[in-house]
């Protein structure tokens, strides 16, 4: 099973290096859920060696996009490829809470050969099964998601659906809310290929400065928690 952590800063990126992740997300202002990391921190992390998926966010909020807001999407994928990005993690809705199935056919052209996840927009879908077998049939390669709920314990029922009508067509990577108390319960109800959790909390940045902020930083003693907790569940 791999192991995928959310990394919105370069600390996360190195500690994702240092205690072997098999990828990360990369991304940036967790605070508002994540958008789009600078060019610089995207070469930042492929640089460091590891694999490096990241996300395709141009603003906070909802999943459905204007035509200007695609365009610039389409250009951040293209500097993605072009960068060496393994993969992009993206989502685009339409308003009734169906996919965007002409961006997604968009995206999905300028992404080749990265990989391909669908974030958890997902969550917000009327019909996921609809919804899932548009994914598979667009080529998407995983989607990450806590089953349609704000946290992933109350999602098992449904991802374990989701997971038996995806197959072999598709990754379901469940994400959202797994902690060092529950990933042992989670790995055992779904057998997943891969987890995804960011391992943060709260910390006040530059107190000492007029312009101080309340961020989300990676933990790594959350982070090595859940890894150890995951370890144990698998062996």
């Amino acid at each position: 099973m791999k192991f995928e952590l959310c990394a919105a800063s370069l600390e996360a990126v190195s500690l994702a290096v240092n205690l072997g992740f098999d990828r990360i997300e990369l991304c940036q202002n967790l605070e508002q859920g994540g958008v789009t990391p600078s060019y610089g921190m995207i070469e930042y992390a492929i640089a460091c060696g590891i694999e490096t998926h990241v996300l395709i966010r141009p603003r906070p909020g909802g999943f459905s996009y204007t035509t200007s807001e695609v365009e610039v999407m389409i250009r951040e994928i293209i500097n993605c490829r072009e960068l060496g990005a393994k993969g992009i993690v993206v989502g685009a809705m339409s308003e009734n809470g169906g996919i965007d199935t002409d961006t997604m056919s968009k995206i999905m052209k300028k992404a080749y050969p990265m990989s391909v996840t669908f974030h958890r927009a997902f969550d917000d879908c009327v019909h996921w099964e609809k919804s899932l077998q548009l994914l598979i049939d667009l080529g998407v390669h995983r989607i990450l998601s806590s089953g349609l709920a704000r946290n992933i314990e109350q999602g098992l029922p449904i991802l374990q659906k989701m997971i038996a009508v995806a197959g072999t067509s598709m990754e379901i990577m469940p994400g959202g809310g797994i902690n060092a108390a529950n990933v042992k319960k989670i790995i055992e109800v779904l057998k997943p290929q891969s987890i995804h959790f960011s391992a943060t909390k709260k910390i006040l940045q530059d107190e000492n400065s007029l312009f101080s902020e309340t961020m989300l930083c990676v933990d790594e003693g959350k982070a090595k928690r859940i890894l150890e907790a995951a370890s144990n569940a698998l062996q």
